[in-house]
């Protein structure tokens, strides 16, 4: 039997509490991700913070958690595509390529409202839209805080809210969104999400590129 083996049945005979020091020693050499070096905090702390955080923090937070399930969920087992995500602050949070040309993703978090997913009056799921800082756009006049078409090709919604799965999506064409009322050049800010892939929303984001490729124009069912 090897040193680890060894040590891995040595572990298994131990109960909760020794199982623990053991961790904690081991955690004095061993860090668990490198954001830790970047904090200079170690994971126990900022599991910490993160438990303390407001709720208008916790829904920032479980933004970026959708972003990251997404890019090792579904992008980084994508064939075919390469990931040219540019540094900086875009209207898109991925940026993908192949040999047809570039896809600009923007991924979003299944609305959520008194805890609970938010329905439209139609029982479908909702999704907002916007961007989280607002402003006024001085030369137009116009609001900055919604997206324009345009600025995004595709639209991910990560479904965990309601499945409690973060690895569970559904995409659409970003130009499909419903238009705001008085500003048809921009997205409204709530938009409904099928619960079922349909016509409008596909569980496979491959699906959603060939629509958007298609050219297809339509606007999602309300």
């Amino acid at each position: 039997m090897t040193p680890k083996n060894q040590i891995l049945q040595l572990l298994k005979a131990c109960n909760e509490e020794e199982q623990r020091e053991i961790l904690q020693h081991i955690r004095q050499t061993v860090p668990i991700h490198p954001i830790e070096a970047k904090l200079n905090a170690p994971a126990e702390v900022i599991l910490e913070a993160i438990d303390r955080a407001s709720d208008l923090t916790l829904r920032g937070i479980r933004g970026i958690i959708a972003e990251a399930s997404f890019l090792v969920n579904v992008l980084n087992k994508l064939e075919g595509y390469k990931d040219i995500t540019p540094p900086g602050d875009f209207p898109y949070d991925f940026l993908i390529e192949d040999a047809i040309g570039q896809i600009k993703i923007q991924v979003k978090m299944q609305r959520r409202e008194r805890g609970n997913p938010k329905f439209t009056k139609s029982g479908k799921y909702v999704v907002e839209t916007q961007r989280t800082r607002g402003g006024i756009d001085a030369a137009t006049g116009e609001a900055t805080r919604p997206y324009r078409f345009g600025e995004f090709d595709i639209l991910v919604v990560s479904m965990h809210p309601s499945t409690g799965d973060w690895g569970r999506f559904m995409c659409t064409v970003g130009n499909w969104l419903v238009p705001r009322r008085g500003a048809p050049a921009q997205l409204e800010t709530l938009q409904p999400v099928s619960i079922n892939p349909d016509d409008d929303w596909t569980a496979e984001l491959l699906t959603s590129i060939e629509w958007f490729r298609s050219g297809h124009i339509k606007t999602i069912s309300p």
